[in-house]
């Protein structure tokens, strides 16, 4: 072994540097000199120490933010070793809430619809558009939506869905499953949606079905379908509940040729009409479907654990969650102490999620140069992870892969949002939405309820469908329920009036708690003196000009 030579007190042997003395010293030196065996203890301790770096041992002393722990020769006092545990339960229940966040979402998201009295493969439908009632992440007041839960631990589901709707299947931990309709593999023409349960061996049909494969058992699905003419949301949902069909999926029918069953390949049995869909209403309800910030927290957390299988969700991301107690198939009973440092974890990531949303740290996050108006997606996609893909005369051109996950912008998105899908992070023009948030104005201040703002469209605003402005309550991140109702300004003139052009083509959106004189009802959004608020722009069916940038939206300006 290479080092050099440690020379001992005489009669010791000699050894090089990176062998152990240990045993040598104990057969042989420590027998021959019993007298001086406390000095050759002092002597060998203090030969090794004195080439030790400092940076690889632990000082009796150890100065920190997280407080003073104190060592005795590297051994943690009492009181120290506690701390410690401490701090290191508080970093799991903090880092379970951040890689969490999702599922616990889209369980409160069913648990809302449960409370509201919709069953597995039942349907919630808001008729006359969703307004300020629902407690909601993010929503729109432009288009109708639909919604429900699946439940697959019987077997795979069949999901008719409408023609021209804008749909999203998500599973338990808020992963993508499929699109359908505009983006998805329907391409807006409708069709059957066949949600395939994790480790399903059954026979699937030949065809008829667009065959997706879930990781989980608990399915949430949504969808939004524009008005027609943008005016009357009546059609629309007439379509919705001629087609919207959710039913389990029996083998041997549709999808299976006779031709299969004279092989031996599949069975058969007659085509059955499936049973009629229940459809709730949702338009003026009080609906909550908002993750808690408190310790309930880690009780709905446990509680997608029990329901999905072990393997649902990755090992290293279940860990931290073992760890605080959250087990497949044990019970939860964390003692006070645990309880106490779970509540304190989730409110300090809950106010770091918090901070993460309103008021971002990546200047890459910010759509124009020098702007307040940002989308996190452009730069991370759907999977927080590589940007979105360049639209090219050749085709769709994909970045490579960073190899990292971009933690802020996945927590920030799953703290004021709901759902996510690849249409949501896509350049492609006349397909889906795209959106650019706001929190602050053009100097970098946050928006008072209280006060008046503007901000301005320039003319040919690049849409193909139509464009809408919604203002958010900066605690629930649910619309701002003020007398309004329907906190939005747009080129549709449901659920409230088409904002007018100016002369010169642009148009301007006014934002304060009384209508400004001279401004019609489309071009003002009302705001609570009371609140804070924040704003997103949604075009749908962006075009170019968006996408490269040559058309931009003014920042919000405070109003003398």
């Amino acid at each position: 072994m290479g080092g050099r030579t440690i020379h001992w007190p005489i009669g010791l042997p000699h050894f090089r540097l990176g062998e152990t003395p240990w045993n040598l010293l104990r057969s042989q030196t420590m027998m021959r000199l019993p007298l001086f065996s406390g000095f050759v203890v002092a002597a060998v301790a203090s030969s090794v120490w004195a080439d030790v770096p400092a940076s690889v041992v632990t000082p009796d002393v150890v100065e920190t933010s997280r407080g003073t722990f104190e060592f005795n020769d590297g051994i943690p006092t009492d009181a120290t070793s506690q701390a410690l545990y401490d701090q290191h339960d508080f970093t799991f229940a903090y880092r379970a809430y951040l890689d969490t966040m999702r599922g616990v979402s889209i369980r409160s998201l069913r648990r809302g619809m449960e409370d509201m009295g919709v069953k597995q493969n039942e349907v919630l439908v808001f008729s006359e558009l969703m307004d300020a009632k629902s407690l909601f992440l993010t929503p729109n007041a432009d288009t109708v939506y639909m919604m429900g839960w699946i439940d697959l631990s019987d077997g795979p589901v069949v999901l008719e869905s409408p023609p021209k709707l804008l749909g999203i299947v998500q599973d338990a931990w808020f992963r993508w499953v499929t699109d359908m309709g505009i983006p998805g593999p329907d391409r807006g023409l409708g069709g059957k949606f066949l949600i395939v349960p994790p480790g399903y061996d059954g026979e699937l049909p030949e065809g008829g079905y667009f065959i997706v494969h879930a990781k989980t058992t608990g399915i949430v699905w949504f969808g939004r379908k524009f008005l027609e003419n943008h005016n009357d949301p009546k059609p629309v949902v007439d379509v919705i509940k001629s087609h919207t069909k959710i039913y389990p999926y029996e083998t041997g029918g549709y999808g299976t040729s006779i031709a299969e069953y004279l092989t031996g390949d599949a069975d058969l049995r007659q085509v059955t009409e499936p049973p009629a869909t229940v459809f709730h209403e949702g338009t003026g309800k009080v609906m909550n479907t908002l993750p808690p910030s408190d310790y309930s927290y880690f009780e709905v957390l446990n509680q997608i654990v029990q329901d999905e299988p072990a393997t649902s969700l990755d090992i290293e991301l279940m860990g931290p969650l073992a760890s605080l107690g959250i087990k497949k198939g044990q019970p939860f009973e964390p003692d006070v102490r645990m309880k106490g440092i779970m509540t304190d974890a989730v409110a300090v990531a809950n106010a770091a999620s918090r901070n993460l949303l309103l008021n971002p740290r990546d200047p890459d996050w910010f759509y124009y140069p020098d702007s307040s108006w940002y989308n996190m997606l452009f730069e991370s996609g759907y999977q927080f992870e590589t940007p979105i893909p360049e639209i090219t005369p050749e085709g769709a051109k994909p970045f490579p892969a960073t190899g990292y996950r971009q933690m802020d912008a996945r927590t920030a998105f799953f703290y004021g949002i709901t759902g996510i899908t690849p249409a949501m992070a896509m350049r492609l023009t006349g397909v889906g939405s795209q959106y650019l948030i706001a929190a602050k104005d053009g100097d970098k201040n946050y928006f008072d309820g209280s006060k008046t703002y503007k901000v301005t469209l320039p003319k040919d605003i690049p849409q193909a469908n139509f464009w809408s402005l919604t203002v958010y309550d900066n605690q629930t991140r649910s619309m701002l329920d003020t007398p309004q109702n329907y906190p939005r300004a747009g080129s549709q003139s449901y659920p409230t009036p088409a904002a007018e052009a100016n002369a010169d083509g642009s148009t301007t959106v006014w934002f304060s708690p009384t209508q400004p004189d001279g401004v019609g009802r489309g071009n003002w959004i009302q705001t609570d003196p009371d609140k804070g608020w924040f704003t997103a722009l949604r075009m749908y069916s962006p075009l170019e000009p968006f996408f490269d940038k040559s058309w931009r939206i003014g920042e919000i300006e405070p109003v003398e």
